[in-house]
């Protein structure tokens, strides 16, 4: 029997991955998983933390948001977050809550598509160069230059010699960014495979959420390997004294959007900061590289 499902995205093709070709214990991660549990063995949390005290949290990082960007405006502090990670890791989340409220004409999200052919053309920074931050600004970039290291190298979207370009120079341009006065900021969420696929089959599924959804999420199902190999490579070759990696294992979104945020406050000084409100970082699910190189999300 046919197992094709066209009245969904892509002819149901994420639903026929998981039935014929997701590894057996994946497949088994999923099945007996309830919503909240969390479905990688190496996650230090058995399920996702409480909602109630996830929102009364999120209320306190938000105040001190609103008094973050009130502090740059204020004097013309110029702040640039980067998020990267793996599809369906709650890049989009994260930044929503980062940003739900705070002045849309200080804090904006800039999400590039592909490339045009004039931009094809140039310098590969420069398209991402225009979009960084004037005085009194913050920049949320929802995937960024970044995508040369892991998602062009796994689909052959670059060349080798295109990527290693990309690595010869990207220590001095952020070198470049921090030396100008611009405070830069480098979240990788990352998320292990039975909780990706569990995210992919729920917005396949669902028709407000069927958007997110592109061929390179279908193609990449099968890629998770390369993918990993990529990541590890880009970080160990990125992470930079100058311009370090803060790694989010984001497995439950309500503890890696928390940890995002409380990693980027807690690194930028502002007027009536509030270290208690912020809180501290929870080191057993967000940290440097390691993170990821130590082998947590192998699978």
């Amino acid at each position: 029997m046919s197992t094709s499902k066209p009245d969904l995205p892509f002819e149901g093709a994420i639903s026929k991955f998981f039935e014929q070709h997701a590894p057996d214990h994946i497949r088994a991660a999923i099945e007996d998983g309830k919503k909240k549990d969390i479905l990688s063995p190496t996650y230090p949390y058995a399920r996702w933390m409480d909602k109630d005290d996830y929102e009364d949290q999120m209320g306190a990082l938000q105040c001190e948001l609103v008094k973050m960007l009130s502090d740059v405006k204020a004097t013309g502090k110029r702040v640039v977050v980067v998020f990267e990670g793996r599809d369906a890791a709650g890049k989009g989340g994260t930044i929503k809550r980062f940003r739900e409220n705070l002045s849309p004409r200080a804090a904006r999200v800039v999400a590039l598509s592909k490339p045009t052919e004039r931009e094809a053309g140039e310098w590969y920074f420069q398209r991402y160069a225009k979009h960084l931050p004037t005085k009194g600004e913050v920049v949320l970039f929802d995937r960024s230059w970044y995508n040369r290291g892991v998602v062009e190298k796994v689909f052959g979207f670059c060349t080798d010699d295109q990527r290693a370009r990309l690595f010869h120079q990207l220590p001095e341009f952020e070198d470049m960014l921090v030396s100008e006065g611009i405070l830069l900021f480098k979240v990788w969420l990352n998320v292990g495979r039975a909780e990706q696929l569990r995210r992919f089959l729920a917005r396949e599924s669902d028709p407000l959420k069927q958007w997110k959804l592109s061929g390179i999420d279908v193609k990449g199902l099968a890629l998770w390997d390369a993918y990993s190999d990529a990541i590890s490579d880009t970080l160990q070759r990125s992470h930079t004294q100058t311009a370090p990696w803060t790694v989010v294992r984001s497995d439950d979104k309500y503890r890696a959007r928390l940890n995002a945020i409380r990693a980027v406050l807690s690194q930028i000084d502002y007027a009536e900061k509030d270290t208690a409100q912020i809180g501290d970082v929870d080191t057993a699910v967000c940290g440097g590289p390691e993170m990821i190189l130590s082998g947590a999300e192998a699978n």
